[in-house]
């Protein structure tokens, strides 16, 4: 490894960053709703399947490039598979920019929001909350400064580098994080009515599983542990010859599971304490969980107060965290690939993404012809990179890992040169070869209605 890369100080920092990097929005939002629409526990006994059947592999198959290469994704790929396959690490990096352009949109809405929860500016009916998020979201120049702020704190952490950076703010962000999960979960849990909440996660539907439901099952549990992104790549770039791939993938996709089902009781229990089924998509978030809160705590305002404070800055944190792993992916590759200094570096991916940051939150508000393929430009982004980038660089990189790399040398890898126990190399490899695949490819057919 170049004596200048930096790379993780202890196994805690490994653990804590590389989930960091799977722990965002996608667990404290998108879960629950999907969780809510696709039958509450059975839908989480099929995404726990799904992230054995292709979440482990697919995440040990980017660690193996990446801590072999020790180099960007660019640079990893092309060592491990030639050159042709340099383009896949390419992709990897396209993909995580864009992303990070337009995940910073969001970010930003959540900041503004602790900031509006901070000021108690959340309160009112129904309509106003509403109409609140609305009046924000259109505005031309608020949401786009809130998104190049959360850009630019992300740029802060990942400029001082791999271990007083990255990892020392995942072991700052990933622990408060948990805390305020718990302290929102017990508070909602113990609102009136909450039980039916808990039990409606916690007690399987069966009659609600269909194909449709195994599939967005399985398209989450890619989605969740960043596969594609070149993320867990970049990272593992940095792991010492001792990691044990296969235990941190299995503890990474554990606690990301873990962190996704107590967002699951922190808003089931309050929405069905009031009322409201909690499936309401994208406005869950910010028009929907503001009147919960509310309403849940109407007898003890101070406290909703508190709820509400606290969940926004446990939102901020969880996209934050995310942030952090997409922006070191573009910066690692500048920095090596073009012999920049890190700071120099890590300015070209700050000012890429705030750009398409940008021109993504005018999209969605305040110039309603910023569209690409009659989208606005901001759910394009999103289009492009979920239903195409990003299955596209996860099959690749199976393809490769499986069909293309050498078996010694990704059983070297896996076994740690024989530190490690290779009783599960076969079984993985199969996996990678043959299941990882055929998973990605169902999810391709199901995003285009083909199945």
């Amino acid at each position: 490894m170049s004596a200048d890369r930096g790379n993780f100080g202890s196994k805690l920092g490994v653990i804590l960053a590389t989930a960091g990097s799977a722990v965002g929005l996608g667990n404290v939002w998108r879960f629950p709703f999907m969780t809510g629409q696709n039958g509450g526990a059975a839908f989480i006994i099929l995404y726990f399947g799904c992230i054995l059947l292709l979440g482990i592999p697919g995440m040990v198959s980017e660690f193996i490039i990446g801590r072999h290469a020790q180099a960007n994704a660019y640079r990893a790929y092309g060592k491990m598979g030639g050159k042709l396959w340099r383009g896949v690490g390419l992709l990897g990096i396209f993909t995580s920019t864009i992303i990070l352009g337009f995940y910073a949109v969001v970010a930003g809405w959540c900041l503004q929001y602790l900031f509006a929860s901070v000021g108690g500016q959340l309160t009112g009916d129904t309509e106003y909350v509403s109409q609140y998020f609305q009046t924000f979201s259109s505005d031309p120049l608020k949401p786009c400064l809130w998104g190049v702020i959360f850009v630019l704190i992300t740029h802060l952490i990942v400029v001082r580098g791999v271990r007083h950076g990255i990892e020392r703010a995942s072991k700052i962000l990933m622990p408060l994080l948990l805390v305020l999960l718990v302290v929102i979960v017990v508070a909602s849990c113990l609102l009136p009515g909450a039980i039916e909440g808990v039990r409606f996660l916690l007690l399987p539907d069966f009659s609600k599983v269909t194909h449709s439901v195994l599939l967005e099952a399985l398209g989450q549990a890619f989605f969740s542990l960043s596969l594609g992104t070149a993320c867990l790549c970049t990272y593992a770039s940095y792991f010492s010859r001792h990691t044990n791939l296969l235990r941190s993938a299995t503890q990474i996709a554990l606690l990301d599971t873990v962190i996704a089902i107590l967002a699951g009781l922190m808003i089931f229990p309050a929405a069905f304490s009031v009322g409201v089924n909690p499936d309401s998509g994208p406005s869950l978030i910010f028009i929907t969980l503001p009147n919960v809160f509310q309403q849940a705590f109407a007898t003890m305002p101070t406290v909703g107060y508190v709820i509400s404070i606290l969940f926004y800055a446990l939102l901020v944190f969880a996209a934050l965290t995310s942030t952090i792993s997409m922006h070191e992916i573009g910066t690692a590759f500048f920095h090596e690939e073009l012999k920049m200094k890190r700071q120099s570096a890590a300015w070209i991916l700050t000012i890429v993404c705030s750009v398409i940051c940008v021109f993504c939150s005018l999209s969605v508000g305040a110039v309603d012809s910023l569209r690409l393929f009659g989208m606005p430009l901001m759910d394009f982004c999103d289009f492009l990179t979920a239903q195409v980038m990003l299955p596209a660089g996860a099959l690749l990189t199976s393809l490769m890992v499986g069909w293309v790399v050498s078996r010694n040398v990704v059983r070297d890898e896996f076994t740690n040169h024989g530190i490690v126990s290779e009783s599960l190399f076969p079984v993985w490899r199969f996996g990678v070869r043959y299941v990882v695949p055929l998973c990605i490819l169902l999810i391709f057919l199901h995003q285009f209605g083909v199945i």
